[in-house]
């Protein structure tokens, strides 16, 4: 992606920054995360979505909460 916006760039430098800003995006997501239980079930459908049909996957757990 920066390639394609002239500017190189090697692997190296985006794994610096995986390791020194993912600490800080856990800390900010974690004030929107909810509790989850520990009984899980996947629930499925088949939709149409732009003239296709397609696969549709959720996880709900025993109180009705969306994963």
């Amino acid at each position: 992606m920066m390639e394609k916006r002239g500017l190189p760039m090697a692997h190296t430098t985006i794994m610096r920054w995986v390791r020194r800003y993912t600490p800080e995006f856990d800390r900010r997501a974690q004030r929107f995360a909810t509790q989850a239980g520990r009984s899980w079930r996947v629930d499925e459908t088949y939709i149409k979505v732009r003239s296709e049909w397609v696969y549709l996957y959720w996880a709900v757990d025993r109180s009705g909460q969306t994963g």
